[in-house]
């Protein structure tokens, strides 16, 4: 059997570095396949879709809103060559009503000790309208390694320059975030691999860089520090959401290759100050990732938070408008005070504002958006500020000789330096 899995193109938002990480999902999703299926994976976002390719049934793997309109689209297009398609991910969970009605089937829910039957009902003519695995997660246990050999590795790089591979060494989150979905998509409590498939994939990859996909890697100390210690044989140099910033953590951290982390910057607090620079003092770059929107903010609270990031020292930072996504506590709260007036999924891109805020017109919250890039990029560019903690993390490979270039003539070129 011929299984074609497709993950839709997205936009990048306005302003940033136009790179393309391999997606996780599909990966992850593919390790789950039966051996007797051939899987062919095409990434829209850096190849096109052959629509007449030879295939029994197709997957369509979605991670963001802004993918979904696309995807309906793609699936169109195979059913009208008579293929079935079904349809998972990320935001076909947030969507899921929406799209059974462009699916032959939607898979619902974490897909370890599951895809066999779906496979087996295809093949007897069976499939089911959904697969809703919601409420009951697999065993843990049961994740192994992605199955990264579906990826074309030469698509993803950046001017030559080696893009991460991505990597997750837990499910769930504790926190339960106001704008966030991951407390309904992946559960309200922390599931960490065990250690043990956690070395087990770590040794399947490749590549020397990672993003540790992780929601949050600070939800037990405990196994945080384990997970530092079984990473640092491996010499990777890797990306994370945030960490603990207790300085056993973070020097076992620096040791196991923390490369930089996203920190949310949500306030001018000295506690923000003070962990940012507990990051550097380790060798740890951050990027700040901050929310404009939010009800408790006025126009100069976004204006002070702005200045006050010019203040910590950050390596980057990434804005985003509060985005009212399915599933949400923000989306519940706006549709009960009627407060959403675009639902456009293509505009639910957390760079456009479609809900009336709380102390400003959303005109004016876009423009401070606006204001917010142009304000902490005026003197480098989003690209440049990147292009030196990819210089630091090159010197650091070639220092202990792990440097693997995928291209040394065209980055040399197309960064107009030697590296």
């Amino acid at each position: 059997m011929k299984f074609k899995l497709i993950y839709p193109r997205w936009e990048k938002l306005e302003g940033q570095t136009n790179f393309t990480l391999p997606p996780h999902g599909p990966v992850v999703m593919a390790a789950t396949i039966p051996d007797y299926v051939d899987v062919s994976f095409t990434d829209e976002n850096v190849e096109k879709i052959d629509f007449d390719e030879e295939c029994d049934f197709v997957g369509i793997s979605m991670m963001l809103t802004i993918q979904i309109k696309g995807g309906w689209a793609i699936a169109r297009e195979f059913q009208k060559r008579g293929k079935k398609v079904i349809f998972g991910g990320i935001s076909t969970m947030l969507h899921a009503e929406e799209t059974m009605l462009y699916a032959d089937s939607v898979f619902l829910g974490e897909s370890e000790g599951r895809m066999e039957a779906v496979f087996e009902d295809f093949k007897n003519n069976r499939l089911k309208k959904v697969y809703n695995y919601m409420t009951k997660q697999p065993a843990i246990e049961l994740i192994g390694p992605a199955r990264r050999s579906i990826l074309k590795r030469e698509l993803y790089n950046h001017k030559g320059v080696q893009m991460v591979d991505l990597f997750h060494a837990s499910r769930g989150c504790r926190f339960s975030c106001y704008p966030c979905a991951v407390s309904y998509l992946g559960g309200k409590s922390f599931r960490p691999r065990p250690m043990d498939k956690v070395i087990e994939e770590l040794d399947t990859i490749e590549n020397n860089r990672l993003f540790v996909v992780d929601n949050s890697l600070a939800q037990n100390k405990e196994w945080e520090m384990e997970l530092f210690r079984n990473m640092i044989p491996f010499k990777k140099k890797w990306i994370s959401h945030t960490i603990d910033a207790d300085p056993k953590i973070l020097d076992l951290a620096a040791q196991a290759g923390a490369w930089y982390v996203y920190q949310a910057v949500f306030d001018t607090s000295d506690y923000i100050k003070e962990r940012v620079k507990k990051y550097h003092d380790h060798g740890i770059g951050v990027e700040g990732t901050i929310l404009l929107g939010l009800d408790n903010q006025s126009e100069d609270d976004i204006k002070r938070l702005i200045d006050f990031l010019l203040e910590i020292d950050l390596d980057l930072a990434e804005f985003t408008v509060l985005t009212p996504f399915p599933q949400t506590k923000v989306y519940n709260d706006m549709i009960r005070q009627n407060r959403i007036f675009d639902k456009d999924w293509n505009n639910f891109n957390a760079g456009k504002v479609v809900f009336t805020p709380a102390q400003m017109t959303a005109e004016r919250l876009k423009g401070l958006y606006d204001y917010a890039w142009d304000t902490f990029y005026k003197d480098e560019t989003q690209e440049q500020k990147m292009f030196r903690l990819f210089s630091d993390v090159v010197l650091r490979e070639m220092k202990e000789g792990t440097y693997r270039p995928r291209d040394r003539k065209l980055a040399n070129k197309s960064f107009g330096k030697k590296i």
